[in-house]
C-alpha cells in the first residue's frame, strides 16, 4: 500500500515544514502483539453478493472451506463486522445442516461445527448475510483514513458530475466488513466471487473473469477466480463505468481500468507497467506469479494505492490528461512500481503479522529506486531514495520505533515512516553491502521459500545468509530490531610528514553505537582510490598512506547509509566532490555545504549558482530554491544565471521552479518573461508564471487570475488564490475559501501558504474566522510532520497585522485560541 501519510510527509518536506531531528523520550510501552494463532486455517473462499445502493448494503453469501490446523476442533471463529446474520450451516453434499452459533458482539461469529473436526480435514460452512459498512462504527489511521472495508460512491447520483462506484479495501483487516473471513495476513486461500450487477458496469475482482450471465432486468453475474492462495486482506471488487485499455506481457493480460474522460491517457498513464513487469520480474529472478495484472483508479479512495492482489486500486490522484501528464513527476509514477512489486512481497509472499509489515512495505518502498535506476538513472533513483530517507530522518517519533514491531497499540500505527521510508532505506544500504548478485539471490531465495504463504524479517535473513555465507544477525540485530540511527561528525587530518591521511568519525547519538560498513575515496591527481572500512566504535579513526595530500575525503563514498552527519570538511572540498564525485547525493551535500555560507563566501556563492546548470534537474531546482536572494551578492550573482538557464530549460518542473524563485526577486524586468510563461502547455509552468507576474504587475496578475478563475485544474486554482492572497482582500476570500474545501487532502497543501498569507488581509470577522479554522485543522491533524511551527508562525503574523484594524479585538482571540490549540495538540 501507498499511503496518503507518505505524500504528505514528502509535500510538507519540499516546503520545508517536516520537524527537524531530535531526541524524543521513549513512549510506554504498548501491549505485545502475537501473531494470530490458527486454530483453523482458510482453504478455498466462494462469494456470491448484491448491492443495494439505496441502503449501501452487501447481500452476501459465502461458502468457506477449512481445515483444522493443528489440533481437532468443534469450532469456528470468524470475524463478520456490523453484519446481519441469517443463516450458518455446515454443508454436505447438497445438504445443509443448521449450526448453532453466537454473534453478540458483532464483530466475531462463533461457530459451534456440531461434531470434532480432525486437523487436516476440510468441511465448508454456508453463511447467508447482509454488510452494512455505513452503518459501522470504525476507526482509521493516518495512513488508510477509514476502515469500512466496502464503499459506495455517489450510489444515489446526487452529486453531478460525479461517477457512482462500488470499491472495497481490505489492508488491515476490513475486509470482514464485507464478507465473513478469518480477517488475518497468515492466512492464505484461493477465491471465487460473483457479483449481481447493473449490466451498464463493468466490474473487476482477484484473477481471471471466467463467467459473465445475464441476471434478470437490467443486471448481470461476473464471476472473477483466483486459483492460488492469498490472504483476505488483499480480495477486491470494484464496480463502476470504467473504460478498460488492454495491454499483455508474457501472454498475460494487462489492463487498466479508468473513467472514461483519462481512458485516452492510458497508456501515457500506466505505460511503463509492461516495463515494470519484465524488469522486476528479471531482477527477482521469478516471474510475475498471478494470471493476470489489472490497475484501477477510484473516486474518494482512503489512501493511495493498494496492491489487491492481481488488481491494484489507485487513488484518483493517479487520473491525468495528457497535458497534465506533462508536469508529472516520478514521485507520482512511483506508486505504480511500488505496488506492482508488492505482488511479490506482500501478496505472493505476506508478512505473517503486522508485527513484521517490513517485509511488505520496506521492499515495495525500495523498488521505487530500483525501477527508477533501470528506467530513468541513477541520479533519479538517489534522488528518490534520499528524499524518502530525508522524510525519516525529520521525524524524532519515528527514530524511536523499531522496524520490526511486536508492541504497538494499534495495527495501523504501522504504516509509517520507519516501515515505508526507513526500511526501504535500509534494503538500499544492505543491497550496497552485499552486492547486487548476493541481494538479489537472496530476495529470490525468500520469495522461492515462502511462496503462497508468509514470511518475516528472520527468513528475509536466513535467506540472506544462506546466500551470503555471511552472519547478519549483527545488521538485522541493530536495523530491524532495535531503534534510531547514527549521527556521526567527520573530521579530517593530513599528516604531510608521513603523507598519511586520517579521517575521524564519531557516533554522538544517545543508546548503541551502530556498527558501520562503508567506503571512503581519497581523491588525489582526479582519481580516487577507494577504501572499504567498518566503524565498530563510538569513535574512530581510519588512515589511508597516499602519495599527496587528497583534494578530496568522501566518506560514504556510495551513499547509502542510514544516518545523519556533519562532515567538518572546508569548502574547497565541497566544490572539488561536486565537479569530480559522480552521485547524486554528493553534488547534493556539495550545494547544501555552499547553501549556508553563500552570503559571506563568493566561492560558496558562485558553487551553489553552478548547480543551476547540473545535468539533473532535480539539482538544478535545489540550488535555485535555497539561493538567499534577499542578500544583494547573492542576487547580484544569481539573478542573470537565473533568466540565463530558463532560457534554455526544457524540463516543465524544473522551469516552474526557476520561475518561483526569480519571482522573488520582483524585479520589473522579468514581466515579459512571466507574461510568456503564461501561454506555457505546463499547467505547472503557467501557475509559477501567474504568481510571478503578481509582484511585479499586480493589476495584471490580478485581472489574469480573473480569467483563470474557472480553470479545474488544480495548480491554475492554487495559483489564483496565490494571487487573491499576496494581492487580494476580504472580496476574493470566497474563492480561496471554495477552492480550498473543495480540493482533496493533498492537494489542501497548495493553498497552504496562500491561506496564510490571505489572513493577513482578511479584516472581516467571519472570513477571519474561517481561515483561522481551517489551518487549525492542518497545523493538528499534522503537526507530527512539522505544520504546526509555520501555521503558529502564519497566525501570529495575522495577530500582528490585526493591530490598529477595527475588528482587531474580535479577531485576536480567534487567532490566538487557535494557536493554544495546536499547542496542545498531541
Amino acid at each position: 500500500m501507498r499511503t496518503t501519510l507518505t505524500a504528505v510527509a514528502c509535500f510538507l518536506s519540499t516546503l520545508g515544514l517536516a520537524q527537524a531531528p531530535a531526541s524524543a523520550p521513549a513512549a510506554p510501552e504498548s501491549p505485545y502483539r502475537a501473531s494470530a494463532t490458527k486454530v483453523n486455517a482458510l482453504v478455498h473462499t466462494k462469494l456470491d453478493v448484491g448491492f443495494d445502493y439505496a441502503k449501501r448494503h452487501l447481500n452476501g453469501k459465502a461458502w468457506l472451506t477449512l481445515k483444522p490446523y493443528a489440533y481437532a476442533t468443534d469450532s469456528l471463529r470468524l470475524d463478520a463486522k456490523g453484519m446481519d446474520i441469517k443463516t450458518v450451516a455446515l454443508v454436505s453434499g447438497d445438504q445443509q445442516q443448521a449450526l448453532k452459533y453466537d454473534y453478540s458482539d458483532k464483530q466475531n461469529l462463533r461457530i459451534n461445527l456440531g461434531k470434532t473436526v480432525a486437523p487436516g480435514t476440510a468441511y465448508t460452512v454456508y453463511i447467508e448475510y447482509t454488510a452494512k459498512p455505513d452503518e459501522l462504527k470504525t476507526k482509521g489511521s493516518a495512513a488508510i483514513n477509514d476502515a469500512k472495508g466496502l464503499y459506495f460512491i455517489n450510489p444515489d447520483s446526487a452529486v453531478a458530475g460525479k461517477p457512482v462506484q462500488i470499491w472495497t479495501q481490505g489492508e488491515t483487516e476490513a475486509s470482514s466488513v464485507w464478507f465473513p473471513t478469518i480477517d488475518r495476513p497468515n492466512q492464505k486461500t484461493t477465491s471465487e466471487i460473483s457479483m449481481t450487477v447493473p449490466s451498464k458496469y463493468v466490474t473487476l475482482s482477484n484473477g481471471a473473469l471466467v463467467s459473465q450471465k445475464p441476471a434478470g432486468a437490467g443486471l448481470r453475474t461476473d464471476t472473477w477466480k483466483m486459483d492460488l492462495p492469498h490472504a483476505p486482506y488483499l480480495f477486491m471488487m470494484a464496480v463502476g463505468d470504467f473504460r478498460i485499455t488492454k495491454d499483455t506481457w508474457r501472454g498475460k493480460d494487462v489492463t487498466y481500468y479508468l473513467e472514461p474522460k483519462y481512458a485516452p491517457f492510458a497508456k501515457q498513464i500506466f505505460g511503463n507497467t509492461t516495463d515494470m513487469l519484465e524488469f522486476f520480474s528479471t531482477r527477482l529472478g521469478v516471474e510475475y506469479p498471478w494470471n493476470k495484472y489489472a490497475q484501477i483508479v477510484v473516486r474518494d479512495y482512503v489512501s493511495g494505492a493498494m496492491e489487491n492482489t492481481s488488481a491494484t486500486l489507485h487513488g484518483d490522484f493517479l487520473q491525468k490528461t495528457d497535458r497534465q501528464l506533462i508536469d508529472r513527476e516520478y514521485q507520482t509514477e512511483s506508486v505504480i512500481a511500488h505496488e506492482l512489486f508488492h505482488q511479490w512481497f506482500g501478496d505472493y509472499v505476506t508478512a505473517e503479522s503486522w508485527s513484521n509489515l517490513t517485509v511488505n512495505e520496506s521492499f515495495a518502498d525500495f523498488s521505487e529506486g530500483l525501477y527508477a535506476e533501470h528506467k530513468y538513472g541513477a541520479d533519479a533513483a538517489d534522488s528518490h531514495n534520499h528524499r524518502n530517507l530525508r522524510n525519516y530522518l525529520r521525524s524524532p517519533k519515528d527514530a524511536q520505533k523499531h522496524l520490526v514491531r511486536f508492541h504497538y497499540d494499534d495495527k495501523e500505527d504501522m504504516f509509517d515512516l520507519v516501515s515505508y521510508q526507513k526500511g526501504g532505506a535500509i534494503l538500499d544500504m544492505l543491497r550496497t553491502y552485499l552486492g547486487d548478485d548476493v541481494f538479489f539471490a537472496g530476495l529470490q531465495k525468500y520469495l522461492q521459500d515462502n511462496k503462497f504463504g508468509n514470511g518475516e524479517a528472520h527468513q528475509l535473513r536466513l535467506a540472506l545468509e544462506a546466500v551470503s555465507g555471511q552472519d547478519l544477525n549483527w545488521f538485522f540485530n541493530q536495523w530491524y530490531f532495535s531503534t534510531g540511527h547514527p549521527v556521526v561528525s567527520i573530521d579530517y587530518s593530513w599528516d604531510a610528514a608521513k603523507k598519511v591521511q586520517s579521517v575521524t568519525l564519531k557516533q554522538n547519538q544517545p543508546g548503541q553505537v551502530f556498527q558501520l560498513p562503508m567506503a571512503i575515496d581519497y581523491w588525489v591527481n582526479g582519481k580516487p582510490q577507494r577504501q572499504r572500512v567498518m566503524m565498530t566504535q563510538a569513535s574512530q579513526t581510519f588512515t589511508m598512506p597516499l602519495p599527496a595530500k587528497p583534494d578530496l575525503v568522501d566518506v560514504d563514498a556510495e551513499k547509502t547509509l542510514v544516518w545523519q552527519q556533519t562532515d567538518n570538511k572546508p569548502l574547497a572540498e565541497f566544490a572539488y566532490q561536486y565537479e569530480h564525485a559522480p552521485l547524486y547525493v554528493a553534488r547534493r551535500e556539495a550545494l547544501l555545504a555552499a547553501e549556508a555560507k553563500q552570503t559571506t563566501d563568493a566561492a560558496a556563492r558562485k558553487l551553489l549558482v553552478s548547480g543551476l546548470n547540473d545535468k539533473f534537474n532535480n539539482l538544478r531546482m535545489v540550488s535555485a530554491e535555497r539561493l538567499k536572494l534577499d542578500n544583494k551578492e547573492v542576487a547580484k550573482l544569481a539573478a542573470p544565471a537565473l533568466r540565463k538557464r530558463l532560457s534554455v530549460e526544457k524540463d516543465p518542473v524544473a522551469t516552474a521552479s526557476l520561475l518561483t524563485v526569480l519571482a522573488k526577486l520582483q524585479d520589473k524586468k522579468d514581466e515579459k518573461l512571466f507574461t510568456q510563461q503564461l501561454k506555457a502547455q505546463s499547467y505547472g509552468v503557467q501557475a509559477a508564471a501567474l504568481k510571478g507576474l503578481g509582484g511585479v504587475n499586480t493589476k495584471a496578475a490580478l485581472a489574469k487570475a480573473k480569467e483563470l478563475e474557472a480553470s479545474d485544474e488544480a495548480s491554475i486554482s492554487q495559483a489564483v488564490a496565490g494571487v487573491y492572497s499576496q494581492h487580494g482582500g476580504d472580496a476574493q476570500w470566497n474563492y480561496v475559501r471554495t477552492r480550498f474545501d473543495a480540493a482533496s487532502e493533498q492537494e489542501r497543501f497548495g493553498y497552504f501558504e496562500g491561506m496564510g498569507a490571505m489572513l493577513t488581509r482578511l479584516s472581516e470577522p467571519k472570513a477571519f474566522a474561517e481561515d483561522v479554522e481551517r489551518l487549525r485543522g492542518l497545523g493538528v491533524k499534522y503537526k507530527q510532520y512539522g505544520a504546526d511551527e509555520p501555521i503558529i508562525g502564519m497566525l501570529q503574523a495575522a495577530i500582528k497585522a490585526q493591530e490598529g484594524k477595527p475588528n482587531a479585538a474580535t479577531n485576536k482571540p480567534v487567532a490566538e485560541k487557535a494557536i493554544a490549540d495546536i499547542q496542545a495538540a498531541k
